[in-house]
This record gives structure tokens, sequence and C-alpha cells, in this order.
């Protein structure tokens, strides 16, 4: 009997007799490959997806709150929004920024690298505009140059802010402690990380009026890598702790003081040979090496608590508890402080 040709042997076959079946092929395999994801490995997604989302909801709060504070400094309604929240390599940041612009590179204390915040001229400009006075013209043609010393002075009071936001919205990951270490406006004179090192890049969109313009927070992956951990759980979320119940706190009170526990009394202990252990007789004496003013262990869920004395009680055998059993930590913390000189407690 013949052997049974294979899938791929029948479109061969039919490929070299009519052209057509070839290109219906590959249409077929396009459709498969349409399923297959390309990854770049020169480019990895170090930051997961959970943990974006949590960048996001970080950051939706801060927004509004730095919205509103910028609001209440400039006396005018300032509208901040949350537009992304990506993952990039730092070139392609900054590559994308405009030349001049407002590069605040910031120092944070507590971690171990830095943050970038960046300022667009075309939001900047009106923000120095209103602080100085002006405002009045709804569209205003603002000048392509760096910022002068003293617009560089009115900008550090929005920074300021920036930073006191972000330290509040960040306040149940870590303590986010930022100051302001160098301001560029040309964007690729400062190489915090490497080229290739990925970043997350927050961007938010500040209005004022009918004037736009967008402000970037970039954050380097090795600078909070620290924190992934953190990130990855609900423990940045900012919602308050609900206050505890009086009623379910005496109910838990109770039933645990009415749990039973585990007490063991070890009189002495000693060793025997199989031999000796197989001739013990009634009336026969063990000796141990515990002299009998010894006080005995007193175990309570498996951990030694105290010293106790045998005795009788209304014709019952009883312990009478004595001094607790010191613990290791106990005994290193009574050592340190002989050391240093200070009483112990």
């Amino acid at each position: 009997m013949a052997d049974v040709l294979s899938q791929s042997e029948v479109e061969s076959l039919l490929a070299a007799l009519d052209p057509n079946a070839q290109v219906a092929a590959d249409r077929r395999s396009d459709e498969f490959g349409a399923q297959i994801a390309v990854y770049d490995f020169k480019r990895p997604e170090r930051v997961s997806k959970e943990q974006m989302r949590a960048f996001q909801a970080l950051h939706e709060g801060f927004s509004r709150e730095f919205g509103a504070a910028l609001s209440g400094m400039l006396r005018t309604i300032v509208e901040v929004k949350l537009i992304s929240v990506d993952q990039l390599t730092y070139s392609e940041f900054v590559y994308s920024l405009e030349n001049p612009t407002c590069f605040n590179l910031l120092k944070a204390e507590n971690l171990d690298g830095h943050l970038i915040l960046d300022l667009n001229p075309s939001i900047i400009f009106p923000i120095v505009d209103r602080l100085l006075g002006g405002g009045k013209h709804r569209t205003q043609n603002f000048p392509r140059r760096p910022l002068t010393e003293i617009e560089l002075r009115l900008v550090s009071r929005i920074t300021s802010l920036t930073m006191d936001g972000l330290r509040k919205a960040w306040s149940n990951v870590c303590d986010l402690q930022l100051r302001v270490t160098q301001v560029e406006s040309n964007p690729q004179l400062v190489q915090i990380v490497p080229p290739n090192e990925v970043i997350v890049l927050i961007s938010f969109e500040l209005t004022m009026g009918e004037m736009r313009g967008i402000m970037n927070l970039c954050i380097p992956f090795n600078t909070i890598e620290p924190l992934t951990g953190k990130l990855s759980s609900n423990t940045w979320s900012t919602y308050t702790q609900k206050t505890p119940d009086p009623v379910q706190m005496i109910n838990l009170e109770t039933g645990v003081k009415s749990a039973g526990v585990e007490m063991i009394v070890y009189l002495a202990e000693t060793k025997l040979t199989l031999n000796e252990l197989a001739n013990l007789a009634v009336g026969d004496v063990i000796m141990t090496e515990k002299d009998k003013g010894d006080g005995l262990e007193v175990v309570i869920e498996g951990q030694p608590k105290f010293y106790a004395y045998p005795g009788l009680l209304k014709g019952h055998k009883a312990v009478r508890i004595g001094k607790p059993i010191p613990r290791a930590s106990d005994i290193i913390e009574e050592q340190l402080k002989t050391r240093l000189g200070k009483p112990a407690t």
C-alpha cells in the first residue's frame, strides 16, 4: 500500500503545478502569523502590566491634587490630566523632547537614582507670563529660547508644587524625597542612564484657558526596581484604612482569651540503653542529672516560658510557676546594655 502524503507535501505539489496555490498557502501562513506577537529583545518590557496600572492609579490622584494646587497659585483654573503611561528607552524619550525645553533633574534621596521632570515651553511661558501679571491675551507667541534666570526662579515654584504632590501620591509606597539638582534647556546634555535603559514615561496635559502643554515625568526602571514588589500589590492604594469596630474588637479579644493552649511540664531528662529500658521493674529508681532544687521547665505551645516547682494542692499534683525563662533576644539585649554601660531594664 502506498504511503499517505502529508498536508505540507500536498501543498508543495499543488504549488509546483499552480502558482495561485502558493499565494493561498502564503495567505494561510499570514493568518496563523497574525496570532504571533513580535518581541524585540533590544527593548524588553521590564515593567509588568500590573505595575503600569499601579503607576496610572498613583498619578491620576497626583494630577487632581497638582491641578488644584497650581490653580490656587496662579489664581486661575488649570486642568491637569494624565494622558499616558508608557515604557520606552531613555534615548527614545530624550529625542522626543523639544529643544529648548525646561528639563529638571530630580534627585531621589532614599532611592538610588534620578528622576526627570520635563516642562514643555508651550505651557511654561504662559505660566511665567501669568505669574508676572500678564495673561490678558488669550493667544500669544512665545520665544523659542532657554529660560532666563528670573524665569527659572519662577518655574522653581512649579517644580516645588510638583515634588510636593509626588511625595503625597507616593506616600503609601515610599517616602519620596525629591530635590532639583540640575536644570537644562537641551535634554541631550543630561545622561542619567544608558540610552537603551528602560524608563517609565508618565505624561500630563496642562490646560490653562486656551493654552495647552505637556509635562513629562521620566522614572528609570533601575531607580524604582527595589519598589517593584510594592507596586505589584495593593499597598500603593491611597484609600484610607477602615476604623476598627469596637464590637468586633471585644468579640475577638473574648475569643482569644478562651482559646485553649497546650502546656507541658518536663520533670527531668536522662538517657537509658535499650537493655536498661527492657529490664525496668516496679520500684526501680532512675537517676537523672537534675537537682531536686532546680525548677521544672514549663513549655507552652512548644516554647519554654517559665520555671516551676512541683507540689500538691488539695490532694492533686500541681506546679507553682516561678520566674520566666529568659529568651535569647533578652539575653543579647542585656549583654549589649552591659557593654554600652547602660543599666538593664
